[in-house]
């Protein structure tokens, strides 16, 4: 499968400061790919890199088969992108920008634009200095899609979407799967992300911690567990097997987050009489968490 995004030891820094170090990253073609990381990670700065408003400090990087150094120009043409902060002109109607945005693109037929105003609702009849951060949000949206390019770069797009509107993103998204094009978006909302993505590269401080498909993700890590005997069990063996942590005793329950071990955890059950036993993988906020351990930084996004 072809590679729509590439980089190789991709760097970028402020002065003496971090923005992206060595960043090794492959999106193939017609994936959704979900980056994650907390404010100060370094999404927006990929992004922006990407899409050569940011000149690299090092390494390289190919969008759809061109250098973002020489080709930016080209990159920007056949890309739909979303920035995390954007500005449209106050004084134009949603209209009129689809209109301008159809004439840059030379996109005649503007069906498909109207056809997904009317879906996220986005109000195309007033300036847009009269319209909530959601409705600029919407036709931030419809801006970045119109044209049905090969790529999307979507940098928090449900930012400011109330629910139905999020649920409906997440509807054309499928859509856009569906027709082969691909897919690359930063993401706070973890529950998105799972819904979504192909696979989900986590970046911290500015590095990239893991690239796993969602699944691999959610299997490779811990497990919620909870057992449940017919009469109150000491703890302590349970607490003493390798792998088990915080555990918690209740009546004639034990439950505990097992990160290992779990063929030493039902022999040891079995010496009692188990009458109920839960085992539920984590959600990907979770395993989010494992990777930062709840801390977050300031500073470039």
């Amino acid at each position: 499968m072809n590679a729509v995004i590439e980089t190789r030891s991709l760097t970028k820094r402020y002065g003496r400061s971090r923005g992206v170090e060595d960043l090794d990253l492959t999106v193939r073609q017609g994936e959704v790919f979900g980056f994650l990381g907390p404010n100060g990670a370094g999404k927006t700065t990929t992004i922006r890199t990407l899409m050569g408003f940011l000149r690299p400090t090092g390494g390289s990087a190919r969008v759809l088969g061109m250098d973002i150094r020489r080709e930016s120009v080209q990159i920007r043409s056949l890309v739909g992108n979303l920035p995390g902060e954007f500005a449209l002109e106050d004084r134009m109607t949603g209209e009129g920008l689809l209109k301008f945005f159809g004439r840059l693109r030379g996109v005649k037929d503007l069906g498909y634009a109207h056809e997904l105003a009317e879906r996220f609702g986005a109000e195309l009849h007033r300036p847009m200095r009269r319209l909530s951060r959601g409705n600029k949000q919407k036709i931030g949206l419809v801006q970045a899609m119109f044209h049905r390019p090969p790529l999307l770069i979507l940098d928090e797009p449900t930012g400011g979407l109330d629910p139905l509107v999020q649920e409906e993103f997440l509807e054309i998204i499928g859509e856009v799967q569906d027709e082969g094009r691909t897919v690359f978006f930063s993401s706070h909302n973890l529950a998105e992300v799972e819904r979504l993505c192909d696979r989900v590269g986590i970046i911290r401080d500015g590095r990239l911690a893991a690239v796993e498909t969602t699944d691999t993700l959610l299997n490779k890590s811990f497990r919620h567990v909870k057992l449940t005997f017919d009469k109150t069990p000491d703890p302590e063996p349970f607490q003493a097997l390798p792998g088990v942590k915080d555990l918690k005793a209740e009546g004639t329950s034990l439950s505990f987050t097992l990160y290992e071990n779990l063929d030493g955890v039902v022999k040891l059950a079995a010496r009692h009489r188990l009458v109920g036993m839960e085992y539920e993988r984590p959600s990907l906020e979770e395993v989010f968490l494992t990777y930062y351990g709840h801390h977050e930084n300031g500073g470039e996004q």
